[in-house]
């Protein structure tokens, strides 16, 4: 028979041994979600170029990118 103490100690390792799990849960979330920051981060980046490269006035840039005439 397990005394009282027994029990509270058992417990609290239990207990101990799920709040690492959700510790190392939360970490690997933690972590794909900073590499999809640093993603983000590096696409908007190419978009902010591409913007800055368009000509003064947002002419188009090229013969596709016009709209026809009957439009």
């Amino acid at each position: 028979m397990q005394t009282d103490i027994e029990k509270r100690v058992e417990e609290l390792e239990i207990k101990a041994a799920f709040a690492e799990d959700l510790v190392e849960t939360l970490n690997r979330t933690v972590f794909r979600q900073q590499e999809q920051i640093e993603v983000l981060q590096r696409q908007l980046d190419d978009l902010r170029r591409q913007v800055q490269s368009m000509p003064a006035g947002g002419a188009p840039t090229s013969l596709r990118d016009e709209i026809p005439p009957h439009y």
